[in-house]
């Protein structure tokens, strides 16, 4: 099911999911059948009908609701830890260089924590806590300027991938030109 603002269920909306489910669990107790259910609940039948066979595998248990899939894998604390951790630098955790990834990031969580993040969700974790991504200030010391010039003007024309035609291609699955 798909939510408005690509957000999920409050915690109120789903304490009233969880009611109307254990609303029908009451009318499967009475031996209701699931289209009179769904007709009373306003809600489909094959949602009664996913209902009633988790209500029969684990009990009134089977209904009720799981909680919030996204809440924070990670404490408070343990968002604070990882914040010293980081202003240590990569060099203190084994890495060769002074930058910190996505992906060391992530490693740095499970090895820290025991908990494993996608890169993605790494990426949310620290917005979420005020990080930003950051590119150096200044220009490194051994770039030569001259050098990338001349690739520019000479290497990158030779390099680089054509232009697409300049006529309109053809939609059309049957004609030769769009495949």
């Amino acid at each position: 099911m798909r939510y408005a603002q690509g957000g999920g269920l409050t915690d109120a909306g789903r304490a009233a999911r969880e009611r109307v489910r254990l609303q029908a669990v009451e009318r499967f107790e009475d031996g209701q059948k699931n289209r009179e259910i769904a007709a009373a609940l306003r809600v489909s039948e094959r949602s009664v009908e996913r209902w009633r066979r988790q209500w029969r595998e684990r009990g009134e248990a089977g209904v009720l609701s799981r909680g919030s899939p996204g809440r924070p894998r990670l404490s408070e604390k343990q968002i604070a830890r990882l914040e010293r951790e980081l202003e240590r630098g990569p060099l203190a955790h084994g890495w060769a260089d002074q930058r910190w990834t996505l992906a060391r990031i992530k490693t740095l969580i499970g090895r820290l924590f025991h908990v494993s993040y996608t890169v993605e969700g790494t990426w949310l974790l620290l917005k979420r806590h005020g990080w930003s991504w950051q590119q150096p200030a200044r220009r490194a010391i051994e770039r030569d300027d001259a050098a990338v010039e001349v690739w520019k003007k000479e290497t990158w024309p030779r390099v680089r991938a054509p232009r697409r035609r300049v006529t309109a291609g053809s939609s059309s699955r049957t004609k030769p030109d769009s495949r």
